[in-house]
């Protein structure tokens, strides 16, 4: 069973959410603009805002359901986390569309809001007055994955999702390293 949930995980994360938006309702490839990223910020500068927003959602939703589904089957905790970390490398590196995805923010996010609810609901006012004033999902996302751990620990969660609430977010700036080091320097600014 702690496999079967993992993999659930890790189908749920591969779905294509930017790649099946930009098909579906604009006819492009998101892989094909902007800058190539199969996330919601470049849905959002490339698809509009709408669909950006639909698209980050739906990215989150993966992320939390990964989480729920292992929940609803009390499954233990380390399978919890796992199963949420396999819907963040779904995302990442998607097994239906050649193992090239997003860099997993957004997938990250509903992961984390879906085991660490409180943290992440006090940090989401000043992540969104960051993107608002920096127009930067990297820069908004920070407001939120670097103080976390701080605040899981102040609202007295256990050590192992502190751990987690590291280690997740490292595996998107992991990520966010690989892709933007081969972007031209024109591309790097504001992806997700």
């Amino acid at each position: 069973m702690p496999w079967l949930l993992i993999a659930i995980g890790y189908l749920l994360g591969s779905v294509p959410t930017a790649y099946l938006a930009g098909r579906v309702l604009k006819g492009v490839d998101i892989r094909q603009i902007g800058d190539g990223n199969m996330g919601a910020a470049n849905a959002y500068r490339q698809l509009g805002a709408k669909v950006g927003v639909m698209v980050g959602v739906v990215d989150a939703a993966k992320g939390a359901l990964a989480v729920l589904i292992a929940q609803a089957v009390n499954a233990p905790q380390p399978v919890i986390l796992l199963a949420g970390a396999a819907a963040v490398f779904g995302h990442n590196w998607p097994i239906f569309l050649g193992f090239r995805g997003g860099r997993g923010e957004s997938t990250t996010i509903g992961v984390l809001l879906a085991v660490a609810t409180i943290p992440m609901l006090i940090l989401a006012a000043p992540a969104i007055l960051a993107h608002f004033i920096f127009r930067d999902t990297t820069k908004a996302a920070a407001f939120i994955f670097v103080p976390l751990p701080f605040v899981c620990w102040l609202t007295g969660l256990s050590g192992v999702l502190i751990v987690y609430s590291i280690a997740l977010p490292c595996l998107v700036g992991f990520t966010h390293f690989l892709r933007t080091r081969w972007l031209p320097a024109t591309q790097r600014h504001r992806s997700d």
